[in-house]
């Protein structure tokens, strides 16, 4: 769902084409995964003169040959039983990785790789795992140790090592980092360079390595679900290659093509903030369509609300997308879809357990013992969802520069830092906020520069507006990237760190994808912003799902190097 080039702003005209997504699969069984079988792993490791499907690897492909021997045997309790797990620690799955100051190896650009006894060599799916939290960069982490104790009912990465299959802890670059010439290497598309890197080196190394490369399912929440979703949805766009070449990633040959893939499988993603472009818009028109904000007394910038919450509806006319409903989605109609999704969670809550029931909320009507909701009054569910947790300012995500109060009193920040030049501590990425910035001699805004925000756009040398591209999911679904086939997505029906709209018109735009086998999204009942709450549940889909794939003979070998994103 790509913006025409033309138009490259916040209300970026898209296209959305395909038919509805009659794929969609409902009724996932909690039990229905099966143990994978035992297997070995090739005890030699790649070498710089192997051929073969990649063809012949260049000299950056073969420094990145894994060594399968460089392991540490660790064991830990999963359930009560002991689990046998090699441990590859902080390979670096980049040729040429970027400085860091205080990081003197290539920990935001290198991954712990766990292989379970039980892990089929070469069938077993690959859990990678990203921890993005607030779109900040994150060094490779370490979810156990020798001798730890884990249950497989509440810790993802358990869960998916008791299923057999193997875990890639990954370390990415985002923003909030400094290189020791004090320039910013974080900076938007990285993080998401930096995951498809990692599938590229898991790709390369494929025939060595324990697992199947072609079924690799990312895991994030929150800033983590975003970069996820945004590795899913641009399967091999030509976007990112440039980037790719600069950090020696595998696939990357003499003259800048891509001689390796890197879509995915399946996204595994919990309240994703994401469509960073548009996310100011959506937030203010949620909390302003029904006066939520003025209602609740947290309406510190009146106008400015009123200002960005007018932008939103032709934005949403613009993606050209449908209820589940199948009438078109407007503004018109965006409460009644919320409300359609706020009835499923809730009487999915209810049906999930018998002692599940709900009570004392004066904004939905329910019969607990039909499991049935009856009715869900839309004004007063915003008001509970801005109560539970103090809506964000406005502007809620570009907030540098601007008037909006942070925690503290003092001007916000967002995730302004996440773009502009390597050079620049920050810049912003929306029109109000570019036109609005007060910060004197900073090099950004109408105020330093000059320019309103759409003559920035004019000018060739401008970044902001490609980056915010290569992070927004919404500009390759439905288009010649590779879309990943299998989608989880779920969000809290009482979080507030978003706006409910930015995952649903993400779950809506999949759906219309050809590519898109199963888009499996509902919102968690009484549940704020927050992932892996739901670990048995998301769990079975995985393996439903790639058995699903594997008895139909989907996900293998698919074309590489088509996806173009907008060009």
């Amino acid at each position: 769902m790509t913006p025409r080039k033309d138009a490259r702003t916040d209300q970026a005209v898209r296209h959305a084409g395909g038919s509805r997504g009659s794929r969609r699969r409902r009724g996932i069984a909690l039990g229905a995964a099966a143990a994978l079988l035992l297997g070995a792993v090739p005890a030699t490791a790649a070498a710089a003169s192997q051929h073969g499907r990649h063809g012949a690897v260049d000299a950056e492909d073969a420094a990145l040959a894994f060594d399968a021997d460089s392991s540490t045997t660790i064991t830990v309790t999963i359930d009560g039983e002991p689990v046998t797990v090699r441990w590859y620690q902080e390979v670096c799955y980049v040729a040429d990785p970027v400085a860091v100051a205080g990081d003197s190896g290539c920990g935001y650009q290198s991954m712990n790789v766990y292989v379970p006894e039980t892990a089929a060599a070469d069938s077993a799916p690959i859990y990678l795992a990203v921890h993005n939290g607030g779109w900040f960069a994150s060094h490779v982490s370490t979810p156990f140790d020798d001798g730890d104790v884990l249950d497989s009912t509440t810790d993802n990465v358990a869960a998916a090592l008791h299923a057999g299959m193997v875990v890639t802890d990954l370390g990415t670059r985002s923003r909030g980092l400094v290189a020791p010439d004090g320039t910013f290497p974080g900076k938007a598309p990285a993080v998401v360079v930096d995951q498809k890197a990692a599938v590229r080196y898991l790709r390369l190394n494929d025939d060595v390595m324990a697992g199947d490369a072609e079924r690799i399912i990312a895991n994030g929440t929150s800033g983590g679900g975003a970069a996820v979703v945004a590795l899913g949805a641009s399967g091999n766009s030509k976007d990112y290659l440039p980037y790719l070449a600069d950090v020696g990633a595998a696939g990357i040959d003499a003259t800048g093509r891509s001689t390796i893939r890197d879509d995915i499988f399946a996204v595994n993603a919990y309240c994703p903030i994401t469509d960073l472009g548009n996310a100011d818009i959506a937030y203010e028109w949620l909390y302003d369509v029904l006066d939520t904000r003025e209602t609740v007394g947290q309406d510190p910038a009146p106008e400015v609300s009123a200002e960005l919450a007018a932008e939103y509806p032709s934005y949403l006319k613009s993606l050209g997308l449908r209820a589940s409903d199948g009438s078109r989605l407007t503004a018109a109609t965006m409460l009644d879809e919320i409300v359609h999704q706020v009835t499923v969670s809730a009487e999915f809550y209810m049906t999930s357990d018998p002692a599940h029931v709900i009570e004392g909320l004066d904004w939905i009507v329910v019969d607990n013992d039909a499991d049935v909701v009856e009715s869900v009054d839309a004004e007063g569910y915003l008001e509970y969802v801005a109560t539970e947790r103090e809506l964000k300012p406005a502007p809620a995500f570009d907030q540098t520069g601007t008037d909006a109060p942070g925690a503290g009193g003092g001007p916000g920040t967002g995730e302004s830092n996440l773009f502009g030049t390597a050079d620049q501590e920050y810049s912003n990425f929306t029109a109000y906020s570019w036109n609005a910035n007060n910060i004197a001699d900073d090099g950004i805004g109408l105020d330093d520069t000059g320019l309103t925000w759409k003559k920035l756009l004019r000018q060739r040398s401008t970044v902001v507006d490609e980056q915010i591209e290569q992070v927004d999911p919404l500009h390759y679904v439905d288009t010649g990237a590779d879309t990943a086939p299998y989608w989880y997505v779920r969000v809290g029906a009482k979080d507030r760190d978003t706006s409910f709209t930015v995952s649903l018109n993400l779950a809506l735009a999949l759906e219309d994808d050809r590519e898109v086998e199963d888009v499996d999204y509902r919102m968690a009942w009484d549940t704020g912003h927050a992932g892996n709450y739901d670990v048995p549940e998301a769990m079975a889909w995985i393996l439903d799902s790639v058995e699903a794939a594997d008895s139909a003979g989907h996900g293998h070998g698919r074309g590489h190097g088509r996806g173009h994103g907008k060009h």
